[in-house]
């Protein structure tokens, strides 16, 4: 355990020491080779590219360079990312391979590796991070340390502020004070519906009882969300220095981080932290030097899209099937084992520590009059710039697909975009200047969400997109009760009859009752949004579903009962090969030159005789 004076003097001198790390003028002959250690760039052999630059540099000798490993930097559509402080020059798509040449060219010889450069979205060689396009309009709080610091280095996060918020809280405020700085920051819930978080702590602390519990959720389920992954895997130690600034506010000695299993990078970097953080003293007895104890531990889940609603959360926690609770009680009354309970998720603590620092009228001078702060957003689907941005709340939708985002690929034009994931909705192109804040999604029957949003282009069928969205819904049901049980499963059955070629003129009508009726009568928040993506594509997509119904035709082409191949006599050169390869014999015609026709009663639609065909006379 460190003294309150050796933790003071590791922070004063690791923050020296890596003050390159943000001044690209520091007078150092140090430099530092951050290559990004998350999920994405791991899965494209960044740890082999560690391991090579530790080994080159061994090889040649090479003296006052270190390669540290980091968080997601953000841009995930360039990665493997590898950047060079305290030049700042960011390296894009880098490969194993690569290590070498950075090594003698810029390391060594102090030359640039050109082809290596990140490319901005005009197509122009950008030499250093903050040049680039992507990061101009974002605002990192919550992602600040993701990306500069060593995630399981508690020093490296020391360097950077870390504890101080927690030391100040201990030693100088009461936990009333505490509660509010966070009510008047305006932060609220990143989780999904955006309940006031001061409020929440105020109604936690409000109830009296010897035992409370903090608990963070990280049971980050919606499709293509990564937000809290990525701040659990890049800056561990943040989320628990907030975990025990909320413990002290409340009154609450024991914390759990339920996270999923499929997390092993950010479980491994939890686990790394906690105990970094007990053998600190900064967890455990006599925080501080305080009469304030706190300690955390780590619950995995497996998986179950449900146990991201609170109470299921709950249940999984204690060991039981996870299934929501019928409230009141809410956790706050009565929560983890019948005592009272503060849930957050990881992106609100993430938030903590700096509004504790800079002050709650820093943090609400950020966003708009109702949102404050900033809101972290995983950015996929139809758009260049694929990976994780935080903007201002305010900031609107066509800021963030073209501005940050880079626009839509190949040309196409922009559809829509999903936000809020299985319990949101989509926001058509009609909408893009739309402040991105919890009010402005309500209002155009979308929601907030976790922060997953994927943007689609003019190729995709909305019916389908539905049709997905409820499948999934459907999949991971809880069962408990009989509207969103029975209620999700009729939808999707008619969702399939629509795209099958086989959908009713009332069958529209009945999509619109079942999902209102899903809505006001779930027991809890997730049956409750799981009609929301058909709903709102029947606002704005409605001639799609008409066209299912009334033409049999998908407009996309997504939905295969309804889509119809056929050979362009034109175009086709009679060479057979469409014939040769067709699976089911469904291609008609004999002879050399003799042009091909297709027997649509037999076509099975598979979209063989269009990859084969040299000419593309099939369409």
């Amino acid at each position: 355990m460190k003294t309150v004076d050796e933790i003071h003097a590791i922070a004063k001198s690791k923050r020296e020491e890596l003050e390159l790390r943000v001044n690209t003028s520091a007078d150092t002959r140090e430099k530092h080779i951050l290559v990004c250690h998350g999920t994405g760039c791991t899965s494209s052999k960044s740890p082999k590219i560690l391991e090579n630059f530790k080994r080159i540099l061994k090889e040649k000798n090479v003296e006052n360079v270190r390669v540290i490993q980091t968080g997601c930097f953000g841009l995930c559509a360039k990665g493997p990312i590898v950047i060079i402080r305290p030049e700042d020059t960011f390296y894009a798509m880098v490969t194993p391979d690569d290590c070498e040449e950075i090594v003698e060219k810029h390391i060594i010889g102090g030359e640039k590796v050109e082809r290596l450069l990140c490319k901005d979205i005009d197509g122009k060689k950008v030499e250093k991070l903050d040049e680039l396009t992507f990061y101009k309009k974002q605002k990192r709080i919550a992602l600040q340390n993701c990306g500069l610091i060593n995630p399981e280095d508690i020093d490296e996060y020391l360097a950077f502020d870390g504890y101080k918020a927690l030391e100040k809280v201990v030693t100088t405020m009461k936990p009333a004070e505490v509660i509010d700085v966070v009510s008047k920051s305006g932060l609220r819930g990143r989780g999904g519906a955006g309940f006031p978080t001061g409020k929440k702590w105020e109604l936690t602390a409000a109830v009296e009882g010897p035992v409370k519990y903090v608990v963070c959720n990280a049971d980050e389920g919606d499709p293509g969300a990564f937000m809290d992954r990525s701040i659990l895997e890049g800056d561990p130690q943040c989320v628990l220095e907030a975990m025990a600034i909320a413990g002290y506010a409340i009154g609450a000695q024991k914390g759990f981080i339920y996270v999923r299993a499929e997390y092993p990078i950010a479980v491994t970097r939890l686990r790394i932290a906690i105990k970094q953080a007990k053998e600190y003293g900064l967890l455990g007895d006599n925080i501080f030097g305080t009469d304030f104890s706190f300690d955390i531990d780590i619950r995995l889940g497996a998986g179950a899209f449900v146990c991201g609603e609170e109470t299921a959360l709950l249940e999984s926690i204690e060991g039981k099937r996870g299934q929501p609770r019928v409230k009141p009680p809410y956790p706050a009354q009565a929560g983890l084992f019948g005592k009272p309970t503060l849930i957050n998720n990881v992106e609100t603590y993430a938030n903590i520590t700096k509004i504790i620092l800079k002050g709650a009228d820093w943090y609400s001078s950020i966003g708009t009059e109702g949102s404050k702060g900033t809101k972290v957003f995983a950015l996929g689907g139809n758009v260049v710039n694929t990976g994780l941005v935080e903007v201002p709340m305010g900031t609107t939708l066509r800021e963030i697909v073209y501005d940050i985002g880079g626009g839509i690929p190949n040309g196409r034009g922009f559809k829509a975009a999903q936000t809020g994931g299985p319990s949101g909705g989509c926001i058509p192109a009609e909408h893009l200047d739309t402040p991105i804040d919890y009010e402005s999604l309500k209002q155009i029957g979308s929601m907030m969400g976790s922060g997953g949003l994927i943007v689609m282009d003019d190729t995709k069928c909305m019916v389908s997109l539905s049709k997905f969205y409820l499948d999934f819904t459907v999949s991971e049901s809880c069962g408990k009760c009989n509207p969103c049980r029975i209620g999700t499963k009729r939808m999707l059955e008619i969702l399939e009859k629509i795209c099958s070629g086989n959908g009713e003129e009332e069958d529209i009508q009945k999509l619109e009752d079942l999902g209102h009726n899903i809505i006001n009568a779930s027991v809890c928040g997730l049956g409750q949004t799981a009609p929301n993506p058909v709903l709102s594509t029947l606002k704005y997509f409605r001639d799609e579903y008409e066209e299912h119904v009334k033409d049999k035709k998908c407009r996309a082409n997504e939905c295969k009962a309804m889509a119809k191949i056929t050979i362009n006599p034109e175009l086709c050169k009679g060479c057979g090969l469409c014939q040769k390869n067709c699976p089911v014999g469904a291609i008609e015609g004999e002879g050399p030159g003799t042009k091909r026709e297709i027997n649509q009663e037999k076509c099975i639609k598979c979209g063989t005789c269009i990859r084969s065909c040299p000419f593309k006379a099939i369409s």
